[in-house]
């Protein structure tokens, strides 16, 4: 059993052949969409007015939104829209929200220098809506779009490295592989996650009162849907969580994390700056809300490290747990039952060899069917994970 966190990439997984990124194989595989269905664009930026005459494109600290912009919005218009009989392909810009799947503001913005209503000009126009972000938008753009029947795609952070693996694979493959999985952890009574850190043991219990796993798998074929992507994953919402874990936040600081009833309640200090657990805590106490454990996730594909966590989540040998709200999930945790609507985040929390090389995971283990097997052992799956894939 191994004790320790070292960082690694495996073989098979950085020297995986991926085929050259195609935006037309991508959304016919994602959405399979039908001729005439109508797409769109969508950004953020400090200012959305930045958008008139596309001169954010004059910013070079705005990579993800020229990546938006050249590979997605230009693609589209270069040749996409017409192999897919698709209309369309305008780009819009709207407000940073400064938080990940906090709610979207209202109003957008065109090249054009106009402002629009998103729900008049957006919402109810497109069918396909892809969104290019600095935060992930995919909690408020699910409820949008089972209130206006629209299908979309989340793609915050989008790097060169995604763009070349995790946007370029076969999502029926994905599918396939994640359902592999989903069929031999639905139903799961709960997971517990060993943690060590500084020589320390901590254990999380998640209860997950024998739910049906879902799928982050990418293909969004049916009704009004949202698909973050890269995708592949397998999750669940919780019903209770207790324990302890270590957390690594922005700065590098680590903090122990008290959790009971399902949610985190206390930060101590392990390591790192006293004032950033001090804030949590303040925060902890003045919105408890904000310490909810609303899910657990497991990543699922062979991918190299992106260096953003909605790629690096979707490893397989990787693990998250999640703060915050959970609607989007099938969870209950709706922005009006925050103290204070800013603080309507979902986070997710990654565990994995590069992101937390210092936290070390010897193993998780889960309980179904009257049976205890391990899923993962340093970062690695287990041989129950392994026979599953094998399958």
């Amino acid at each position: 059993m191994s004790t320790t966190a070292t960082p690694r990439t495996p073989a098979n997984f950085t020297d995986r052949q991926f085929p050259p990124f195609s935006l037309a194989r991508l959304l016919r595989t994602v959405f399979a969409p039908k001729p005439g269905q109508r797409v769109c664009v969508l950004i953020d930026l400090e200012d959305p007015r930045d958008i008139t005459d596309f001169r954010f494109l004059k910013n070079p600290d705005l990579s993800i939104q020229r990546n938006a912009h050249d590979v997605v919005f230009c693609g589209l218009r270069e040749g996409v829209l017409a192999e897919l009989s698709l209309t369309g392909g305008e780009m819009f810009a709207y407000e940073v929200t400064g938080g990940s799947n906090l709610d979207l503001p209202e109003n957008a913005f065109t090249p054009a220098g106009t402002e629009v209503k998103m729900a008049e000009a957006i919402y109810s126009k497109y069918d396909i809506v892809l969104c290019v972000s600095t935060y992930s938008a995919t909690a408020p753009l699910t409820a949008f779009a089972k209130k206006f029947g629209f299908r979309g795609a989340t793609m915050h952070g989008m790097n060169a490295t995604i763009l070349r693996s995790g946007l370029a694979v076969d999502y029926d493959d994905v599918s396939r592989e994640a359902e592999k999985l989903r069929l031999g952890m639905t139903r799961a009574d709960w997971v517990e996650i060993d943690f060590i850190f500084d020589g320390q043991r901590h254990t999380l219990h998640l209860d997950l009162g024998a739910q049906e796993a879902q799928k982050s798998h990418g293909l969004c074929r049916g009704g009004p849907d949202i698909a973050n992507l890269p995708a592949g994953e397998i999750y669940y919402v919780p019903v209770d969580v207790r324990g302890e874990f270590p957390m690594r936040y922005g700065d590098g600081t680590i903090g122990l994390q008290h959790v009971k009833g399902g949610r985190i309640f206390k930060a101590e200090l392990l390591r790192g700056n006293a004032k950033t657990i001090e804030e949590h805590n303040a925060k902890l106490t003045s919105d408890p809300v904000t310490g909810e454990l609303g899910e657990l996730g497991f990543g699922t594909q062979r991918l190299p490290v992106s260096g953003r966590d909605i790629q690096d989540e979707k490893i397989l040998g990787t693990m998250h747990v999640a703060t915050g709200r959970s609607d989007h999930l099938g969870g209950k945790l709706t922005p009006d039952r925050f103290a204070n609507r800013k603080n309507a985040t979902h986070d997710d929390i990654l565990f994995s060899p590069t992101k937390t090389p210092d936290i070390a995971v010897p193993q998780v283990r889960m309980s179904r069917n009257g049976q205890t097997v391990v899923l993962i052992e340093g970062y690695e799956p287990a041989a129950y994970m392994r026979s599953l894939l094998e399958a």
